[in-house]
């Protein structure tokens, strides 16, 4: 068999693996970069996706703490922080990726003294008592909408168990 026609079978294996779940194929790349838009999730506001697959990881872009559902900020510091970490969430168990296959957050907040108690609550809520993912937390000057917090992830969930 030569390259060029094992290469065609590849792609065409791997279209049909992504059709079969429900992916239009201009939702994967030429290398096979997965764009995500699960059902449920917010509503991108300019040009950037919820996240992309790769290989074995999730990638998800910063979540604010929006109700997909009204497309607005939800209110309260609290709810707004859980609502940005299960934004993130949502789109990693689009993919099979629980909290605990978290490899790496970065959280953005506007005010360190104010926010990161709150991060660090709603957190250990979620996670329970750990074991907790590598995390980055950094003071912005300034957040889309005036928000507080903006939550990212990278996930590891293998495409085969």
């Amino acid at each position: 068999m030569t390259y060029r026609l094992f290469s065609l079978i590849l792609a065409l294996s791997f279209a049909t693996a992504f059709l079969a779940t429900g992916v239009q194929a201009q939702d994967v790349s030429p290398n096979g970069v997965k764009t995500l838009a699960p059902e449920g999730g917010i509503q991108p506001t300019a040009t950037w996706a919820l996240g992309t697959r790769a290989g074995d990881f999730v990638f998800v872009a910063g979540m604010r703490g929006i109700d997909a559902a009204t497309n607005s900020l939800v209110e309260g510091d609290e709810a707004r922080v859980r609502k940005a970490f299960e934004n993130m969430q949502l789109i990693a168990e689009s993919e099979g990726a629980s909290l605990r296959d978290a490899v790496r957050l970065v959280v953005y907040t506007t005010d360190m003294y104010r926010f990161r108690p709150i991060v660090n609550a709603v957190q250990q809520d979620l996670w329970g008592d750990g074991p907790y993912p590598p995390r980055t937390i950094v003071e912005v000057d300034r957040l889309n909408q005036d928000d507080i917090v903006e939550v990212e992830g990278t996930f590891y969930a293998p495409m085969s168990r």
